[in-house]
């Protein structure tokens, strides 16, 4: 169905494509793999018509094709869903969907109503029931994407691909999603599907083709792979040893940080968990447990219903992020780009941007403290950068991560609060995130690690409170945390002594 042969693309510095190949079949589902950085994003935007190579070709349906731009490879049956929605909150979910494209009547007006009944049919059709007339910004995420995936079957796509599709959703979210993919590969469609999760890969895809600084390494059947030979291909490296060791911890660690009864209306109902020093305290449970928001009321980032805060001997029925970061309390919230870093600056501005009172020369900022603390940081968290003055839109995900994990790690020195610190990276960023959290750890700092991948709250976790509909239901000290034990806790309804 699409064949892509030879593809060299280059911005100023950096050779992006370097001879990329890769073919998807009709009917198949095909993984394209890499470490961020590696080129998929720059091929995936080759492909639709976003960007052009410099050389190479593009075949579909065995044609030779040269995209003039985006509108153009659309019209040929080419869709992406990039892990960003392009989606209008306030527009209905029928206007979304064939938003540019409204059906018209006879007198050439907009037909609403054909818009709404062929949007409620082509989401039948995924095995979605929504009121195609409300607007957008009521939806889950999961319901959004299925907006998304709605708008390119407007016309039958050919290939569709999809760019980190399950960044944002977990549990049944992800099987129905696999389940509506597995429905349009059967009708015929070529899928791309780009991942970091290798787990889903093996449960989803037929074939992959991994890539790696630009260029094309190899293409196989996933049922010829084994997880870790796949791990090789992609880093160059062996990451057996993806998890660092736990480190022995005290025989008494210190109560660090004490979150008592702690209320959200109905997303958290009486919550209670410690995070002690030197510990990785893991909070797992389903999306929509109530996890982030029990988090973030921790910090201060939602206002408590009721409940305490107690920290460095004080307690405290109200709390605000000021206050949480005065106590050494940092959140590194799983938005990174929305609501994490500063986007158009630079990673000596995003690392010192809550510790501006310690690179300040009188009135004005002192660039040469920040660049040297910056510095030390670059090289303490090895972050690919050419240096503090690099601004952070131009990093991979992997490194805007530990941009900002250093942020918070230099400004709170008590108690780190991460919220998916893996969320959108590749496996060899992961492991030296891990490193970074097992050392800040041993440092004595109290984390706590929100994770919707089990692989990782067992990998990484000292002890895992679980919650499900907004209770804690169970906590899972050392040797006793496995995946089963941790599903176990999240599907059923019973609630911790």
């Amino acid at each position: 169905m699409l064949a892509v042969a030879g593809i060299h693309k280059s911005f100023p510095g950096v050779q992006a494509l370097a001879g990329v190949d890769l073919d998807v079949r009709a009917g198949e589902i095909h993984a394209l793999v890499g470490e961020n950085g590696a080129g998929k994003s720059t091929l995936t935007k080759i492909i639709a018509g976003v960007q052009s190579a410099e050389t190479g070709e593009i075949r579909l349906d065995g044609q030779v094709v040269h995209w003039q731009g985006p509108a153009q490879a659309k019209a040929a049956g080419i869709h992406v869903i990039y892990q960003e929605f392009v989606l209008f909150p306030h527009m209905s979910i029928a206007e979304n969907v064939f938003l540019g494209r409204m059906p018209r009547n006879r007198l050439g007006m907009l037909d609403h109503r054909l818009a709404e009944r062929r949007a409620a049919e082509i989401l039948a059709r995924l095995g979605v029931s929504l009121d195609v007339r409300q607007p957008v910004s009521g939806l889950t995420v999961a319901d959004q994407q299925m907006v998304e995936i709605a708008k390119a079957m407007i016309d039958t796509p050919k290939v569709l691909i999809l760019d980190e599709p399950t960044a944002v959703i977990a549990g049944r979210e992800v099987e129905l999603l696999f389940d509506r993919l597995r429905k349009l590969r059967d009708d015929g469609v070529a899928i791309v599907y780009i991942s970091h999760r290798l787990e889903e890969i093996f449960q989803l895809c037929d074939r992959l083709t991994v890539i790696k600084d630009g260029r094309w390494i190899a293409t196989r059947s996933v049922s010829g792979v084994t997880r870790d030979e796949l791990i090789t291909l992609m880093v160059g490296r062996d990451l057996s040893h993806l998890f660092p060791p736990h480190e022995r911890p005290p025989a008494a660690p210190e109560v660090v940080l004490a979150a008592k009864d702690i209320r959200l209306g109905t997303r958290v109902r009486g919550c209670s968990i410690e995070l002690q020093s030197g510990i990785i305290t893991g909070l797992a449970g389903m999306v929509g447990s109530g996890r982030s928001e029990l988090a973030m009321a921790i910090f201060g980032g939602l206002p408590m219903e009721g409940g305490t805060v107690t920290l460095a001997g004080e307690t405290f029925r109200t709390m605000t992020p000021e206050r949480a970061i005065g106590l050494g309390i940092g959140f590194v919230t799983e938005d990174r780009k929305g609501q994490g870093l500063a986007m158009l600056q630079t990673v000596g501005a995003n690392i010192t941007a809550a510790i501006l009172g310690s690179v300040r020369k009188g009135p004005f900022l002192d660039a040469e403290r920040e660049r040297q603390l910056a510095e030390r940081d670059i090289d303490s968290y090895q972050i690919a950068c050419r240096g503090a003055a690099t601004p952070v839109a131009t990093m991979s995900g992997g490194n805007q991560q530990k941009v900002l994990i250093a942020r918070w790690a230099r400004a709170c020195r008590r108690v780190l609060i991460l919220d998916e610190p893996t969320r959108g990276v590749d496996v060899g960023a992961r492991t030296e995130i891990y490193r970074i959290m097992r050392s800040l750890a041993t440092e004595g700092v109290a984390i706590l690690m929100i994770s919707s991948e089990l692989p990782e709250v067992v990998g990484m976790s000292d002890r895992v409170y679980v919650m499900r509909e907004g209770i804690i239901t169970g906590l899972l000290e050392s040797g006793t945390i496995t995946e089963e034990a941790v599903m176990d806790l999240a599907t059923h309804d019973r609630q911790a002594a």
